[in-house]
């Protein structure tokens, strides 16, 4: 995949940039540079105002059809508006759940009536959505799913217990991988279910980070209830649908993410010059190694955009997150004993250190990636 060069005036990225340039220089100043990795919490109305932003002005989805809302863009330009949003410190999407994982499986998976329904409010900014997978039995081994929904009438009837569950607390939805079929395991007789969370059958219970912040949340359904129609595919083929809905996590917005890893690193090398750290010859290799490591990165997302194997998706994240780890390590080397001290509360360096020893684990753990490639890819024994 070939991509402009984005020092080139011209096109769609530079549409993108001026409109961000203009969007963040006036009304929206403030919000500039807020939220990510760690900082979740940060002013969070204010961010939701600027995903409202983002969709009036057709800046969200902009792969869907025009239909529902977006631009039938190109993965190219996808993939500069991404790279430009990352680049003008725009503040981190609130609405990414909703737009870069449920919308595009919504789009491959969902009716007629479900895609009226659900696509036009994620690209507008106005329903925000959770991801209910993880289990406190069913983490990495995700087949292991014991939240049971049964249908009673036309309803499901949903309970069961939900962990790590990243924005719950101000999400609309919550797209869940519940067990519907009695007596079934493992990847057998689970249903994809749209529930909704404002509902006296759901409790949200913030987990506290080692950042100190707590993004994600423990989620117990209680007898909550969904409309019989809520429900994406065909019931008791929730297996297929969850594996695609976790495809659409290798988008074009990885693209974007790298230019924040660029702008870490940067902080990193830039700290080692003042501290005196890049004297150290073990240091400095390994400032130069992650920089090299950074750009392979980038080559390889560009190379997997286009459709490829699932085991491709677990190359990508097991790559991102141990080398994001191991920024982290270099991020407190780089500071010395100052690093150690959190003085009047965390460092960015520092914030990077703590928030990066989870990359491997979630979104499926290292060790799991390795069995995908190693079983998918290499024809390894289970």
């Amino acid at each position: 995949m070939r991509l402009p060069d984005p020092r080139t005036p011209g096109g769609f990225r530079e549409q993108a940039r001026a409109w961000l340039e203009e969007a963040l220089s006036g009304e929206f100043a403030h919000v500039r540079g807020l939220g990510g990795p760690g900082r979740e919490h940060e002013r969070h109305e204010e961010r939701l105002a600027w995903e409202r932003h983002l969709g009036r002005a057709g800046w969200t989805c902009l792969g869907w059809p025009r239909r529902y809302g977006g631009r039938a863009a190109s993965l190219e330009d996808q993939v500069a508006f991404h790279e430009e949003y990352a680049r003008a410190r725009a503040p981190a999407r609130v609405g990414h759940i909703g737009e870069g994982l449920i919308g595009p499986t919504i789009l491959e998976f969902g009716t007629g009536e479900q895609k009226e329904r659900f696509l036009p409010p994620i690209q507008r900014g106005e329903e925000l959505w959770c991801q209910g997978y993880s289990e406190p039995e069913a983490g990495s081994d995700l087949a292991n799913v014991q939240t049971r929904a049964r249908l009673e009438g036309g309803t499901w009837v949903v309970t069961g217990q939900k962990v790590w569950t990243s924005l719950a607390h101000v999400a609309d939805w919550c797209f869940a991988l519940c067990r519907t079929e009695e007596g079934s395991r493992r990847h057998n007789g689970l249903s994809y279910l749209l529930v909704p969370m404002d509902q006296p059958g759901v409790v949200v219970r913030p987990i506290v980070q080692l950042t100190g912040t707590s993004e994600f949340n423990e989620v117990f359904f209680d007898g909550a209830r969904t409309a019989a129609g809520n429900v994406l595919g065909a019931p008791g083929d929730g297996w297929r649908v969850a594996m695609a809905t976790l495809g659409y996590e290798r988008g074009a917005s990885t693209l974007g993410q790298q230019i924040g890893f660029r702008r870490e690193l940067a902080e990193v090398i830039a700290t080692a010059g003042r501290t005196g750290a890049a004297d150290d010859p073990v240091l400095r290799d390994r400032l130069v190694r992650s920089w090299l490591e950074l750009e392979i990165m980038r080559l390889n997302a560009l190379r997997m955009l286009r459709p490829g194997s699932g085991a491709e998706v677990s190359i990508a994240k097991l790559y991102w997150s141990e080398w994001h780890r191991r920024l982290g390590e270099l991020a407190q080397a780089v500071q010395g004993r100052a690093g150690l001290v959190a003085d009047g509360g965390l460092n960015e360096l520092q914030r990077l250190y703590l928030f990066s020893r989870a990359d491997t684990i979630y979104a499926g753990s290292s060790e799991i990636q390795r069995n995908i490639i190693a079983e998918r890819t290499l024809g390894l024994p289970r």
